[in-house]
């Protein structure tokens, strides 16, 4: 049962100087905006805080636990005015798709992970509260899509911050409102920061047949004649990506499908990566909404990511080739699809733990 209070937002309460407009249970809610413009909210609880992006995609911005940053290294020092996610790569983590999605091939039309990352929400809001799980506080939205001769949909995300926690919720709903069947394709595409010398655990094996080395590169990643022969070593033992060891291996970027992973008996699985400090990062989810699993993995001058388990309806190959492997969900009219991830970061001991868990499914 919940119960729960409503704050609906309006872009006239943010302003230059941060300040708090909600407390609940050891945990605070304050707006802000940006030099460029955007309008923040910071989820803050004893142990870390959110900044997340009310009207744009509600992508959440930094995120930071115990004194540890989560967020993928980028070239961007605040979020910037997008109508791509590109032009603003810098997010911790945004919601992919969702009519299309991934990488566009050279037969799609549509922008690089969906119409989703980057949209103006509709409204937006703070909700904080008690349910089963105790006290919360959470930012929401709406954002209506409606397309003359096309698809119209409404997008309800949300993410869930609770007391003394370092783990946390993204979750979205989506509605179809037309009359005729949408595709729908949706990626919660989480962007951790790689961690040098860190290992991945994963409830599947790093056999090739596991562990399955994209090697049909999209156009916007540089080849070489050494990187092709990289990917096909590495296609025949991805086991060597295990360890986070060697920096250099992932520039050009390198991703990953997981298959065959283990669950337990209600479809939930989990995936992590540990430091070398012995804490960690941690991702949970169900694959009966999840069916797929992507890594992606970069490490240049510019940019550093370890997105180590991305939660997944579809691989990012672009519509086209996704809707040819029968990866594109048929939303009926009137039907809801509701989407959940737990993530975030877990200390040693929550870590040790965890890792046992995992190979224990």
């Amino acid at each position: 049962m919940t119960a729960s209070t409503k704050l609906n937002l309006r872009k006239t309460f943010f302003g230059d100087a941060e300040h708090v407009i909600a407390l609940h249970s050891g945990m605070s809610a304050s707006l802000f905006r940006y030099e460029t413009g955007i309008e923040a909210v910071r989820l803050k609880n004893e142990r870390g805080y959110l900044v997340i992006l009310p009207y744009m995609g509600q992508m959440i911005w930094d995120a930071v636990f115990d004194g540890v940053d989560l967020t993928m290294q980028n070239m961007f020092s605040m979020p910037r005015p997008a109508d791509v996610i590109v032009e603003t790569y810098g997010c911790f983590a945004f919601h992919s798709g969702l009519l299309t999605n991934g990488c566009p091939s050279p037969t799609d039309s549509h922008p690089l992970h969906g119409e989703m990352p980057c949209a103006a929400m509709d409204s937006a809001a703070i909700e904080f509260g008690h349910d089963d799980d105790g006290a919360f506080i959470a930012i929401t939205g709406t954002r209506e899509y409606v397309m003359g001769f096309g698809a119209h949909y409404m997008a309800r995300p949300r993410v869930v911050l609770r007391p003394d926690a370092t783990l946390f919720d993204i979750q979205m709903t989506v509605e179809n409102l037309s009359g005729a069947a949408m595709n729908l394709m949706y990626m919660c595409h989480v962007n951790f920061a790689f961690c040098e010398g860190a290992r991945i655990i994963q409830p599947a094996g790093f056999s090739p047949k596991d562990t399955i080395v994209r090697t049909e590169v999209p156009a916007h990643v540089p080849r070489n004649p050494n990187y092709d022969a990289f990917l096909e070593t590495l296609a025949q033992n991805p086991a060597a990506m295990e360890t986070l060891d060697e920096p250099h291996r992932y520039d050009p970027e390198q991703v990953f499908y997981i298959r065959n992973a283990r669950t337990d008996a209600d479809g939930n699985t989990a995936y992590m990566m540990r430091r070398v400090e012995g804490d960690a990062f941690h991702i949970a989810y169900n694959t009966r909404d999840f069916p797929k699993t992507v890594r992606w993995i970069m490490a240049n001058q510019d940019q550093k990511v370890a997105a180590f388990a991305l939660p997944s309806t579809c691989e990012p190959e672009g519509f086209n080739a996704e809707k040819a492997k029968g990866h594109v969900i048929s939303l009926q009219s009137g039907e809801c699809r509701h989407f959940s991830v737990k993530l975030g970061y877990m200390t040693q001991a929550e870590s040790e733990t965890a890792e046992q868990a995992i190979r224990s499914l």
